[in-house]
């Protein structure tokens, strides 16, 4: 039996969620390649840096074919931009579902099919409340809804095969995302519980999901939502 750690793709991994799902893998044992534009920001002897533009199709279609059969692929790379009816940017809209969707899409071309090949296999891709839809940010929420549909279309694809594909959605996080300038006129709502949610724990969630425990949990969009989905 191979002693070899389990290996992960992780998006976005150089700040944020990324880096949080990255970092509690890496505590766990498993070896992480991050893909990521930005720099790379963790040292560690399991970890990767790759460096890639998952906005340009044909780079992460690249970067696709060279990462093997990893065990995982977590999903995290994500942007904000928001606006309301009557200012919609469609160069911001472009951007948000080249980075969100059409990368995932590109990834999961690549690596579930190989996943499903080997007989195991684990797709977490970071969706969004916001999914749910929400004043001013139409073009986000319609990035992340579509994750969900992907999700479950995959999900029924790989099912037989020993492969899972779920959706985690926060409510408004605590990342370098809440203080960027292109949200300045939408600031997050802090959820009932009083607190944004913390990256790490969306890489606990993330880590389960992962886990041999999870292989019965396919399909599903899992909200973290510090109790902003009770009724009210």
């Amino acid at each position: 039996m191979s002693t070899e750690p389990r290996r992960a793709v992780v998006t976005g991994a150089s700040s944020g969620i990324g880096r949080a799902v990255a970092g509690r893998l890496l505590a766990d044992g498993w070896q992480v390649t991050g893909l990521d534009l930005a720099p790379g920001v963790i040292t560690h002897p399991l970890f990767t840096h790759v460096a890639v533009d998952l906005t340009d199709t044909s780079a992460t279609a690249r970067a696709a074919a060279a990462l093997g059969t990893p065990y995982a692929l977590v999903h995290a790379a994500g942007v904000l931009r928001v606006a309301p009816l009557g200012r919609l940017n469609s160069d911001d809209g472009t951007l948000m579902w080249r980075l969100h969707v059409d990368a995932a899409m590109r990834l999961a071309d690549v690596l579930l099919p190989a996943m499903a090949q080997a007989g195991s296999g684990r797709v977490v891709l970071i969706g969004s409340r916001v999914a749910q839809g929400k004043a001013g940010r139409s073009q986000y929420a319609a990035t992340k809804a579509a994750l969900l549909g992907l999700a479950r279309s995959w999900a029924a694809e790989v099912v037989a095969s020993g492969v899972t594909v779920n959706v985690v959605s926060p409510a408004a996080t605590q990342t370098a995302m809440t203080d960027d300038p292109a949200r300045r006129d939408a600031t997050p709502v802090l959820p009932p519980i009083g607190r944004l949610i913390q990256p790490d724990e969306i890489a606990s969630l993330v880590g389960y999901l992962l886990g041999p425990a999870a292989a019965a949990i396919t399909g599903q969009d899992i909200q973290i939502c510090g109790g902003a989905s009770l009724p009210r």
